[in-house]
């Protein structure tokens, strides 16, 4: 079968970077019906959000550092090499809004800004074994 998060180009992940990410989980289980797996992550508790059964999603709290930054829905793009893309998208006038990082579990990571302003984050998948 095929996997969407597997497909370079496709978004794949969706992340609530909230002040008050119970309140958050609160809301769209009430509102949207997903059900949540709490995580305890080094920086705190991050929440999976699931569509009958497969995560769609997370909710966390924002980072220390981040509260002048208002709440706000996040999206990842697949990409086959997050430092590769890094490179493109320098190339073309963007840039890295944090630097690419590993997260153990689930991939490499960053975030990148266009020309223009616009931010969204890019991911490569760990492969699973």
């Amino acid at each position: 079968m095929h996997n969407p998060f597997k497909q370079h180009g496709a978004f794949s992940w969706s992340e609530l970077m909230t002040d008050d990410p119970v309140k958050a989980v609160a809301f769209y289980t009430d509102v949207i019906g997903w059900e949540v797996e709490a995580m305890e992550m080094p920086d705190g508790v991050y929440h999976v959000l699931k569509a009958d059964g497969e995560a769609v999603g997370g909710i966390m709290a924002k980072p220390e550092g981040y509260e002048h930054i208002p709440n706000h829905w996040g999206t990842y793009i697949t990409v086959n090499d997050v430092d590769v893309i890094l490179e493109q998208a320098e190339a073309q006038g963007g840039k890295a809004v944090y630097p690419p990082m590993n997260v153990p579990g689930v991939g490499r990571m960053c975030a990148i800004a266009d020309p223009l302003g616009a931010i969204v984050s890019i991911i490569t998948y760990e492969e699973k074994a």
